[in-house]
């Protein structure tokens, strides 16, 4: 019981926080017409390296590989960018702010799952609808986070069919380019690994990532 009034809470709260960010960026008003974030500065890259966050090109890719949007998105804290339509599954994409609660009580659990079965299944962030890169790129360092994250500040995937109303959220991409979307808001490494197998379709081994 107590796990699924977690589990709702986080949706809640998610909602929520999305609600209070499409405010400001949903392309319907002034906001949003204004909406332009640099996420690639140099000091935002050099912070990045400083924390040991992973470069997204360092994501295993192929052009097309996945059914999702093909949509450009820079990489967080990088000059590089990527597209989701290139994420070689399996894999999984999580959806995540600062502002987000649930977020932050899930990153951790989503570093142990990157240190332990990153190299069977590659893990890739989305920092989402969150205008101050530099305080993400601190939250995540503060987290104890290494895996990558893309960066969608301004809203660009909301004009695509993948619909994203909540956050946390996951995107599990199979090895044949089809994809699941779940609500995040998980609290244990058991939970994400259970999750990985059911909608991945496949069996993980905890022999841990080669060092």
């Amino acid at each position: 019981m107590r796990g699924a009034r977690a589990a709702r809470a986080a949706r809640v709260v998610g909602l929520a926080a999305v609600a209070v960010l499409l405010t400001s960026c949903d392309g319907s008003g002034p906001a949003a017409l204004a909406c332009k974030v640099d996420v690639d500065t140099p000091d935002l890259v050099s912070d990045r390296e400083a924390a040991g966050i992973a470069d997204c090109t360092e994501l295993p890719t192929a052009a097309g590989a996945s059914d999702l949007p093909d949509i450009s998105l820079h990489c967080l804290g990088s000059t590089a960018s990527m597209s989701l339509a290139d994420v070689k599954g399996p894999a999984i994409i999580n959806f995540w702010s600062t502002t987000c609660g649930p977020c932050r009580e899930e990153m951790p659990v989503l570093q142990q799952f990157h240190e332990k079965y990153g190299d069977q299944v590659p893990l890739l962030g989305v920092n989402f609808l969150d205008t101050y890169p530099g305080a993400a790129i601190d939250f995540a360092r503060i987290k104890g986070v290494t895996y990558p994250s893309a960066a969608d500040p301004c809203g660009d995937l909301q004009e695509s069919d993948l619909v994203l109303q909540v956050l946390p959220q996951f995107v599990f991409v199979r090895a044949d380019g089809s994809f699941e979307q779940r609500a995040g808001g998980i609290d244990s490494l058991a939970e994400i690994v259970t999750m990985a197998e059911d909608n991945l379709g496949i069996e993980l081994t905890a022999a841990g990532r080669a060092s």
